[in-house]
C-alpha cells in the first residue's frame, strides 16, 4: 500500500493531487486534497470531523481479481482493493470509521458512451456493494453521465467541492461540518 505523502502530513504542501490510481490522507489544516479528469474513474472522499482527517482515493477499475500483481502493488488503482486502502490510511491518523463522512463523484460513461463496457457504472456498483457489507452510507455523489469531474477535500473542514466539464466554478457537492469537539 501507498503510505501517504509525510509532506501531507506534515504540512509542508498546501494543494496535494492525488493521480489516476492513487490515494492521499491528511490531517493537516491548510492541506486540499484534489483529482482531476475522474470519467468513468471513482474519486472516493472520507473525513473525519473530531480528528480532522480526510483521505482521497481515485480508483480505475472495479475489480482487482483481474490482474492480482498489480493489486499488490497499486491497490488504489481498484475499487474493491483501494478503499480499503484508503481506510486504512485514514485509520493511521486516528479516523474512527463510523464518524466518516463520505462522498463519491465520477462514473461516468465518459469512454464508453456505447455502454459496452460500463466501467463507471461497475465501479459505483463495486463500491456500493462493498460498503453495503461494511455499514457505510455516502453522504452526497455526483455519479454517472457523460461528464468528467474534478473534486477538492478541504480537510480543515470536509468541504468536498466539485467541478463538471463545461462547468465555469466549482459547486459545494458537500458541506462538511467539523466537529468542535
Amino acid at each position: 500500500m501507498p503510505s501517504p505523502s509525510l509532506t501531507s502530513i506534515l504540512g509542508f504542501d498546501r494543494k496535494l493531487i492525488v493521480g489516476v490510481g492513487g490515494l492521499a490522507v491528511s490531517n493537516n489544516q491548510a492541506s486540499i486534497l484534489a483529482t482531476y479528469s475522474l470519467g468513468s474513474c471513482l474519486g472516493v472522499t472520507i473525513y473525519d470531523p473530531v480528528v480532522r482527517a480526510g483521505g482521497l482515493l481515485h480508483a480505475m477499475l472495479p475489480d482487482s481479481s483481474i490482474n492480482a500483481a498489480k493489486a499488490a502493488e497499486q491497490p488504489a488503482m481498484f475499487v474493491d482493493t483501494g478503499v480499503g486502502a484508503l481506510f486504512r490510511a485514514a485509520y493511521a491518523l486516528k479516523a474512527v470509521k463510523h464518524r466518516m463522512q463520505i462522498c463519491v463523484a465520477g462514473g461516468a460513461q465518459f469512454l464508453d458512451k456505447s455502454g459496452f463496457f460500463n466501467i463507471g457504472q461497475r465501479n459505483f456498483a463495486c463500491l456500493t456493494q462493498l460498503f453495503g457489507q461494511h455499514g457505510l452510507t455516502i453522504d452526497a455523489s455526483d455519479v454517472g453521465g457523460l461528464v468528467s469531474r474534478t473534486i477538492h477535500l478541504h480537510v480543515a473542514t470536509g468541504e468536498v467541492r466539485l467541478m463538471c466539464s463545461g462547468q465555469r466554478e466549482e459547486s459545494i457537492l458537500f458541506k462538511g461540518y467539523a466537529s468542535v469537539g
